[in-house]
């Protein structure tokens, strides 16, 4: 009687953990491994860097996938309940990630790695200013196109407005190593509390790898010295480079999508007006991600006589590619951009 007692009260214990909400893992419960999620494979490069082999890291968005227009796999939801935290880029990039991370009740475990740079407005670029020098010059041209645009502003395929910006400022904070820096620390901070055993580790690999930035850093002002100062003009698919252009002395004439977001597609009014500036600023190359449908582009280029030059934006390449982790991203994109406008 006795055990036919115990037995039963094992079973209502174990049945009553089944439906209890699951406390993280310690570490030494994973092998030593903290389970990690983190949104794309540039903020994963970064927290394996910190966190060596004592992470665990799984990246929600594929490879060469367009942060922007990503649409989250039924599997994901599984990822982020099991994950101890989740690092993202935040800053309105990952606009999927609320409701996975509502559906997964795992508000808390969220950190997002860009917290504590200073965003950079969307403001008026010179596109917008050189458009309005042009605007009695196109206008009559493009009567019919501004009814087709009003018209069209309900129709996007991924039902936004064609005026679809990120709330906030400039998501792209990646593209400026001084700005990865502040990534470091956040995601060193998360895993030290999270694991303070290792704290150590983590503070090592963070120092080490906020040195390597640095020196990545001082060489990309190098390399941009080789383009004389007249010649430090870009012209993208949308407005991805501000913190690069800022760090490093560009200057940003437009983008073929005049936002921060790669959703909307350009009016032929857009268009018309950064072929007009890329023909006034004498712009050199337009530049446009791998993940881009590059055709607007491509007529952009054909229609100045300038040159189209590929890089990388939202994702690493594959890991036998060129940018397989982000010191060679960087490394990757400043050669392209020095080869095309020095």
């Amino acid at each position: 009687m006795i055990r036919t007692g115990l037995f039963i009260g094992l079973i209502l214990v174990l049945s009553m953990a089944a439906c209890s909400p699951a406390a993280p893992l310690a570490p030494d419960q994973l092998n030593d491994k903290l389970s990690v999620v983190a949104t794309t494979s540039i903020v994963g490069d970064i927290v394996k860097q910190v966190g060596g082999e004592l992470v665990e890291v799984t990246v929600l968005l594929p490879i060469g996938a367009d942060p922007h227009v990503y649409e989250p796999a039924p599997q994901d939801v599984a990822r982020i309940s099991n994950a101890q935290v989740v690092f993202a880029n935040g800053a309105g990039l990952e606009e999927f990630l609320e409701t996975l991370i509502e559906n997964a009740g795992a508000a808390d475990n969220l950190v997002e790695v860009s917290h504590g740079i200073e965003l950079k407005d969307f403001g008026v670029h010179l596109q917008h200013e050189h458009e309005d020098e042009h605007e009695h010059e196109h206008d009559h041209e493009h009567e019919h196109e501004d009814e087709h645009e009003h018209e069209h502003e309900h129709e996007n395929e991924h039902g936004h407005k064609h005026e679809h910006q990120h709330e906030g400022g400039d998501p792209h904070t990646w593209v400026s190593p001084h700005n990865v820096k502040v990534w470091v620390e956040n995601i060193r901070s998360k895993l030290v509390e999270l694991d303070p055993t290792h704290a150590e580790i983590y503070n090592t690999n963070a120092h080490a790898y906020q040195s390597e930035l640095d020196r990545l850093d001082l060489w990309v002002h190098e390399q941009v010295a080789l383009i004389s100062e007249e010649n430090r003009k870009i012209v993208t698919d949308h407005m991805v480079f501000g913190y690069f252009a800022e760090r490093y002395g560009f200057e940003q004439v437009g983008a073929i999508i005049p936002g921060y977001s790669t959703i909307a597609a350009p009016s032929a009014r857009e268009v018309a007006a950064i072929e007009d500036a890329i023909r006034d600023f004498d712009v050199r190359a337009v530049f446009v991600g791998e993940t881009v449908n590059p055709s607007i582009a491509q007529r952009v280029a054909e229609d100045t006589g300038i040159q189209l030059v590929v890089l990388y934006h939202g994702s690493l390449s594959e890991p036998n590619g060129p940018a397989a982790n982000y010191l060679d991203y960087i490394r990757y994109n400043v050669t392209a951009i020095v080869n095309a406008l020095k």
